[in-house]
């Protein structure tokens, strides 16, 4: 990503989490989003990594289910925020600032690949996806929280699908339509991916 998405996603920081799906602070939202996530992962604790994280919100609903946790997004602020919320929650999860298209973690160091709205904006998808799956242990997974934007901006399921299906196997697509994920009714694609890496 470029200097300019940095700073921009710098200025973003602070009011990040005023979105119900950023900042989980209804809830309800929060349990979805939990709930969610407990049904596509192994049981804890295992290695996760999240990438683009921002705020580090759902870095740290997973550390609080027992899962170590990295986190790592291109903006410093959205890191200083998400490590200070880590701190106030008393959860150890390591944030650091680096690019989520070429994240420099060890080959094979984690069990879960996890990534929301960042697939669709990076200019060479499949790369990042294979480097991601090079970063899974065998039978690791990859969740890939996507959309397809009222704007036109985005990713089909389909487009996702195909891609994921390139660097995994059982390759499924779980439609994110209730309104409880978002705060509110929403008018366009959203879902999950998960694929197994063999």
């Amino acid at each position: 990503m470029s200097l300019d998405q940095r700073d921009y996603w710098d200025g973003e920081a602070e009011r990040f989490d005023d979105e119900p799906d950023h900042g989980l602070g209804e809830p309800t939202t929060r349990e979805a989003w939990r709930a969610l996530l407990a049904s596509q992962l192994p049981e804890p604790p295992s290695d996760v990594v999240d990438l683009g994280c921002g705020t580090g919100t759902l870095s740290l609903l997973l550390a609080e289910a027992g899962h170590r946790v990295r986190g790592l997004d291109l903006a410093p602020r959205m890191i200083e925020r998400a490590r200070t919320k880590a701190t106030e929650a008393g959860l150890e999860v390591e944030f650091v600032v680096g690019d989520a298209a070429a994240p420099a973690y060890p080959l094979g160091s984690a069990d879960v690949v996890l990534c929301r709205h960042v697939l669709w904006a990076l200019p060479d998808p499949a790369t990042a996806l294979a480097r991601w799956a090079a970063l899974l242990r065998p039978g690791g997974r990859l969740l890939l929280v996507e959309g397809r934007w009222h704007t036109g901006a985005g990713l089909t399921a389909a487009d996702t699908e195909r891609l994921a299906a390139t660097v995994g196997a059982d390759v499924r697509v779980l439609p994110m339509t209730d309104d409880v994920y978002w705060g509110g009714p929403i008018t366009d694609e959203r879902y999950l991916v998960c694929a197994r890496v063999n």
